[in-house]
């Protein structure tokens, strides 16, 4: 090994050890908790379309296919973020990505409370989508980066608990807000809390240390001395040479030292996941209301499916540390799978509905964010944020397709009987492939 190759790796090392201490800093709580509102927000704009869907239906008189072409806008915007924008946080930061991702969110959301069409909704959706798909990675590779070794499953799985609280939260607001000031309104809202996150963001958040070394832009001995004095380490006197790590974004590296079956795998786990789960959230509102219950109960079933998020998601973080996270994942999936077969098929009083919608919550949305600690934990450093763009941008086809295809069964007059067994196949599906990924294949 040459001088140059063992002090590199001598200072990763060392900012490793710092970071990977069992008890974590106050610093990188912090970091994680910026995540954890960040996400949050996401979980507020994303979901908002499924809680207006009901009132913009008749108020713009939407057929359910349409309507479904609405719900995929985003989820475009979204696929084209993580597969194009999103790798580039590998080369410009983590932070500076984020920064960027929040303009573009908040942008979008104010564009779509100010939209007049049908056309300027769905374009206002894409851009939002944009942001959403761009921000995720960063997210995901933020926390794995900032969190100890002992809690990264946990942080990055409370990270992603963020987002069904913010779509509980919107959940009741939208209940309160829309019947007596309309849709745009709530967009407006959640377009402004989404723009005020960029001083937290820019004040608050430090960029990873590890991406710092890695690619050393300008002042960035400063910034990650800066870092470890937060966390009362040794600081760094001097970088070490650059490895000559490209400057662009590679795809290809995602397929070498034997990474291209686990790569595959996850890609497709991630696909059959969407598939179902944004079929779910996009119409489980809708499905409600068009059941016979009042509008705000219709909103209260989406609510009480993402606080089953939310406690799916710490509950599988936890779990996982004792039991192993891809069984843990495939054990939830199952779960799901037979919740939405009950769900579809048995006749259920309100109460019922809602128990139902929460269970729904905690093993779909609970196991499928447990791809994101195993895609975070697939990739080094150098690739990370391409490797976690990549795996959901492409699930992301999953996502655009589960709407459309829920609102052609729905409109077909297929019943919801026979559309939740549809969507209970992928569920298992997406499990069962992420039973093949082995501890062997992670890069730490």
């Amino acid at each position: 090994m040459s001088v140059v190759t063992d002090e590199f790796e001598q200072s990763t090392q060392h900012i490793r050890d710092v970071l990977d201490n069992k008890k974590m800093a106050p610093l990188q709580i912090l970091v994680v908790m910026i995540c954890f509102a960040l996400n949050m927000i996401d979980g507020m704009d994303v979901v908002l379309m499924s809680y207006a869907a009901p009132v913009l239906a008749v108020e713009w008189s939407i057929e359910p296919a349409v309507l479904g072409a609405v719900f995929s806008a985003a989820l475009v915007g979204m696929t084209a973020g993580c597969l194009v924008i999103a790798p580039y946080a590998d080369v410009i930061g983590r932070r500076k990505m984020i920064l960027l991702a929040v303009t573009t969110i908040g942008t979008g959301m104010l564009f779509s409370a100010w939209s007049v069409s049908l056309t300027q909704l769905v374009i206002a959706r894409v851009v939002t989508g944009l942001g959403v798909g761009a921000i995720l990675a960063s997210m995901a590779t933020m926390t794995s980066e900032f969190a100890s070794k002992q809690r990264r499953n946990l942080c990055v799985s409370f990270l992603q608990a963020g987002y069904p609280i913010g779509a509980v939260i919107t959940g009741f607001a939208s209940a309160w807000l829309i019947p007596e000031f309309g849709w745009r309104m709530m967009f407006e809202v959640c377009g402004l809390i989404t723009l005020c996150m960029l001083p937290v963001v820019y004040f608050l958040m430090p960029e990873s240390p590890e991406f710092l070394l890695k690619k050393q832009p300008a002042n960035a001995l400063q910034k990650i001395n800066k870092t470890l004095a937060s966390l009362n380490a040794q600081v760094l006197c001097s970088l070490p040479a650059s490895q000559g790590e490209v400057s662009k974004t590679s795809v290809k590296a995602l397929f070498r030292e034997g990474r291209t079956r686990p790569t595959l795998l996850l890609w497709a786990g991630v696909f059959f996941g969407f598939f179902t789960l944004y079929f779910v959230i996009s119409w489980i509102p809708k499905i409600a209301v068009d059941a016979g219950l009042p509008l705000e109960k219709g909103i209260f079933a989406g609510a009480a499916y993402n606080m089953g998020s939310f406690v799916g998601s710490i509950f599988l973080g936890w779990i996982s540390a004792r039991f192993g996270l891809q069984r843990m994942i495939f054990l939830f999936f199952v779960l799901a799978a037979i919740t939405l077969i009950i769900f579809g098929n048995v006749s259920m009083s309100v109460s019922l509905i809602l128990l139902t919608a929460f269970v729904l919550g905690i093993t779909l949305n609970g196991g499928f964010n447990g791809f994101w600690p195993t895609s975070a934990r697939l990739y080094p450093t150098h690739i990370r944020a391409t490797g976690v763009g990549w795996a959901v941008g492409a699930g992301r086809a999953g996502a655009v397709m589960g709407p459309l295809v829920g609102g052609y069964l729905l409109q077909s007059g297929a019943g919801l009987a026979v559309t939740f067994w549809v969507f209970a196949i992928p569920v298992l599906l997406a499990g069962t492939v992420t039973l093949f990924i082995r501890d062997a294949d992670f890069a730490n």
